[in-house]
């Protein structure tokens, strides 16, 4: 009975998005009804195949093949992996993620890190081994030195690999995934090029020097995964949106801590979100919602991008070299995006149209992540199971449609593919720690190789290959060993300024890029004052200016002289260029009003694109002024304090400023301040499409088109959301009155039944 009620909500959906006219537009209705109901029936079940079975439901690129490399129980969840040396595997398995639709157990130490091995050669896991286990809901992976990196939430652990046994473990940060939930706490632990771990949904990056591990500030990057190109620059993406990414490196940008947004950083790399699966995804936690599915009810656009990867592998096809890839586990497929770069900009564009690299009709097919194998093959981790939302978010619709298409088990399934050229077979490579093999593999055409070269050298400290690599400095044949050798010196700490100075007169300009990003590493009271020239010479390239105005901090700490000159230099000459006035905002913590007023006195024009960076830091800055006021409401409202930090902020920020791509401010809200019942209905049941905030109007693809409501969440009660409104409103700069539980309970009363969200026009605030 319920299906068949479902079945109808659907269609009248369907039936309401074509029956706008009169005769063949009613035929045409009533037949998109029948098709409707023809792909409901067609899919209306989704039985758990076998990995090879499964494969038979792909489609995917012709010339290409997809092989089973790992299947329960050798592998079960699995969310993320890495290679070690070795050719092995070491994945995280999250078993505990959504037990069922309420979330029992989801507290379960029954997450695991485990090594896989191939131990034939035939490209198929037949060993395994669980190195690390009782974990709750680990996510990620990362290998350095003698250890292996894990997050489990909250911390972040160091762990010593003591013949595949786990040694000493060193606490790396107590507060590495604090607040947020499952969906959004950080993770990725990605090892860049320039030495450095980064992660997704998180403004922080680690690295180990010595015995000491160093934590710094960042740009906050995505939501789930991380990947880089040749160039070490990161790409990224959120549940909604297909890729984003850094135009410049990613250590560089983050020193004023009153920025938000900076310019060249999180840009959107490929604006179109269109997905083409190959069955019916009525399965998405707002299926029910008009344009989320089409007349077949098929997902339209990314609900659940995540796993990015820029393929460097050079096994596929030549036409596959620098791609970006995207998995869309709602929507079982997929994405092949085509990236170009012109002067620092990269754009992207969607491979196909109206279809995908990889689709599969097998529901359960969840693509976590995408990875380069040390074969060249892309790998793919498929959690392989039913319920993939978290239950805050969890819609009354999504609930029905596991429950009546039996979804919740079995949660002991789990497989891991790799794409190959069809016909090949290329066999996992083990790296020796053999000096000579180690260098010429930092020419490799896989960049996953080049990588592991880079960080083996750098983790074992083979210090021999100093002299080589600083003529391969020299050798401007090869571009991408060249920056491999730059990096490799910066972190064996042997890279000095006579060797950046050498790559300053190549001409390639992305070498000087890389050479400045070192900068920070190698300066110092000595040669602050040579490079102090070298940048006032390099600032008149618009395409290095950017950068350079990125090392002001740095310069500026050792020679105030030189680092005024610069920034004036900069000021001057760009000031209209959003990105040097990023770069120079970056550079003015703490003084931003006085270099606001040096700005309007040298040139009055309120278009200035720097005066405009630098007023939006400003009222940033006094918005941060009630930090005060927070903290006493954390402990008056102590449930509704818990709930913001854990839901709301993930997409909304932490100080109600709203984050670019993601959703508009809190603060300030005419939302949020106004109408009261409107600002619950829009709580409770959520809300799609553009709204206005501040006057200005928000809508996808700028920021996520739908606000999901936590109104059918089994985790709140009424008194919890009445404690969260009240906290919302008086927060930061808010100061409207207070929301009872009476309130809640009034709103759900005249809206009982409802599951759509609302539009702005229905709530006419």
């Amino acid at each position: 009975m319920m299906g068949r009620i479902h079945y109808f909500f659907i269609s009248t959906l369907s039936l309401a998005m074509f029956a706008c006219g009169q005769g063949n537009k009613h035929k045409n209705a009533s037949q998109h009804e029948k098709d409707s109901m023809a792909m409901r029936e067609k899919f209306a079940t989704s039985p758990v195949l076998d990995g090879k079975t499964a494969i038979s439901k792909m489609q995917f690129d012709k010339g290409l093949a997809v092989q089973l490399v790992a299947e329960e129980p050798m592998v079960v969840a699995p969310v993320a992996m890495t290679f070690d040396e070795r050719g092995r595997m070491w994945v995280v398995e999250m078993t505990g993620f959504m037990p069922d639709t309420a979330g029992t157990g989801e507290d379960k130490p029954d997450g695991k890190i485990v090594i896989l091995e191939d131990t034939t050669g035939d490209g198929v896991m037949d060993k395994r081994t669980v190195f690390l286990d009782s974990l709750v809901l680990p996510r990620a992976v990362c290998l350095v030195e003698n250890g292996v990196l894990v997050a489990t939430p909250p911390q972040l652990w160091f762990i010593e690999n003591n013949g595949d046994k786990p040694g000493k473990r060193t606490l790396v940060d107590d507060q590495y995934a604090a607040g947020g939930n499952v969906e959004h706490q950080p993770n990725g632990l990605f090892r860049a090029m320039d030495n450095w771990i980064y992660n997704a949904k998180s403004d922080r990056r680690y690295r180990k020097v010595g015995d000491k591990w160093l934590k710094e500030n960042t740009h906050f990057r995505g939501q789930w995964g991380v990947t880089q190109d040749d160039q070490g620059r990161l790409y990224y993406n959120n549940n909604s949106e297909n890729l984003l990414g850094d135009y410049f490196p990613p250590g560089l940008g983050s020193k004023n801590p009153q920025q938000q947004n900076a310019a060249g950083y999180d840009e959107k790399i490929v604006p179109d979100n269109h997905v083409y699966p190959i069955r019916a995804t009525p399965g998405v936690n707002r299926g029910y919602q008009k344009g989320v599915l089409d007349d077949s009810l098929r997902l339209v656009e990314f609900t659940a991008a995540c796993g990015p990867l820029i393929y460097r592998g050079g096994l596929l096809p030549a036409e596959y070299a620098g791609n970006a890839f995207v998995a869309e586990p709602s929507a079982n497929l997929i994405k092949r995006n085509l990236l170009s770069d012109s002067s620092f900009v990269v754009k992207g564009v969607q491979a196909y149209k109206h279809k995908e690299f990889l689709a599969s009709t097998d529901e359960r097919f969840r693509p976590t992540g995408l990875y380069t194998g040390p074969d060249g093959a892309i790998y793919i981790p498929d959690m392989y199971r039913g319920i993939l939302q978290h239950k805050t978010y969890l819609t009354p619709y999504l609930k029905n449609e596991i429950k009546t298409r039996n979804l919740t088990q079995p949660l002991n399934c789990g497989r891991i593919y790799r794409i190959i050229p069809a016909g090949a077979k290329p066999q996992h490579k083990s790296i020796l720690l053999n000096p000579d093999l180690l260098r010429n593999l930092l020419h490799d055409a896989n960049g996953a190789l080049r990588d592991k070269a880079q960080q083996l050298i750098i983790d074992h400290q083979i210090t021999a290959l100093v002299p080589g690599l600083k003529e391969m400095l020299k050798d401007t044949r090869q571009p991408l060993a060249q920056i491999h050798a730059l990096w490799t010196l910066e972190g064996l700490h042997h890279l000095t300024y006579e060797d950046i100075a050498g790559i300053w007169q190549q001409p390639d300009a992305r070498m000087k890029v890389q050479a400045l990003a070192t900068l920070p590493s190698i300066l110092n009271s000595t040669n602050v004052k040579a490079v102090a020239v070298a940048l006032d010479s390099l600032s008149n390239n618009p395409d290095l200016a950017p950068v350079v105005g990125y090392l002001l901090p740095a310069v500026s700490k050792l020679d105030k002289g030189a680092g005024a000159h610069l920034e004036d230099k900069l000021i001057k000459a760009f000031a209209h260029n959003r990105y040097v006035s990023a770069a120079v905002v970056n550079n003015a913590t703490n003084r931003e009003a006085v270099l606001l007023k040096q700005v309007i006195a040298w040139n009055p024009d309120t278009t200035l694109v720097l005066r405009r960076q630098l007023e939006i830091v400003l009222k940033s800055m006094a918005n941060k002024e009630n930090a005060k006021r927070m903290a006493e409401l954390k402990v008056s409202l102590p449930r509704g304090y818990k709930i913001f930090n854990t839901v709301c902020q993930t997409c909304h920020g932490k100080n109600g400023d709203g984050i670019a791509s993601m959703a508009p401010p809190l603060n300030e809200s005419n939302w949020v301040n106004g109408n009261k019942k409107a600002f619950i209905s829009i709580v409770l049941y959520g809300l799609t499409g553009p709204v206005e905030v501040h006057g200005k109007m928000y809508k996808a693809p700028e920021i996520n088109g739908d606000m999901p409501g936590i109104g059918g969440s089994d985790e709140f009660n009424d008194a919890d959301i009445a404690q969260l409104l009240t906290f919302l409103r008086s927060s930061w700069n808010n100061k409207a009155g207070k929301i009872s539980e009476a309130d809640i309970q009034q709103v759900r009363k005249q809206y009982n039944g409802r599951q759509k969200p609302f539009t702005a026009a229905e709530l006419g605030n």
